[in-house]
């Protein structure tokens, strides 16, 4: 068993889940959304970038390249959130980008973990 290959595939598939279960509820209420774990995602998707840089095969570029899309659609969806809260009113486009951006960012998160399950089959023992 390669520690390292269980490790970061333990961080791409939580960010997945937590990006995931910040996504589900109702997509015009900011109640069914915690902030909390859009915060854990954000942070478990910059893990999961960090464990990616150290690949310099063409699938580790691939890998990296989504979860950065990823980290960018999360933190936009966090910083819009923020200002929206601070600076503006919370009304129904603001929270339908901030939903958005996070289903953008867990499309990236299922095309991560898909390459990655897809490499370890490829990969021989």
């Amino acid at each position: 068993m390669n520690l390292d290959k269980v490790i970061s595939g333990f961080f791409i598939i939580l960010a997945m889940t937590l990006n995931f279960g910040f996504f589900y509820g109702d997509m015009t209420s900011l109640e069914h959304h915690s902030k909390y774990e859009l915060m854990a995602a954000i942070v478990v998707n910059i893990i999961a970038t960090t464990l990616k840089l150290g690949d310099k095969t063409q699938m580790g570029s691939v890998l990296l390249a989504t979860s950065l899309v990823a980290d960018i659609q999360l933190i936009a969806a966090a910083s819009i959130w923020t200002i929206a809260f601070y600076a503006y009113t919370i009304n129904q486009e603001v929270i339908g980008i901030i939903i958005s951006l996070s289903g953008g960012a867990l499309i990236a998160n299922f095309v991560s973990v898909a390459l990655y399950v897809g490499d370890t089959l490829k990969s021989k023992r």
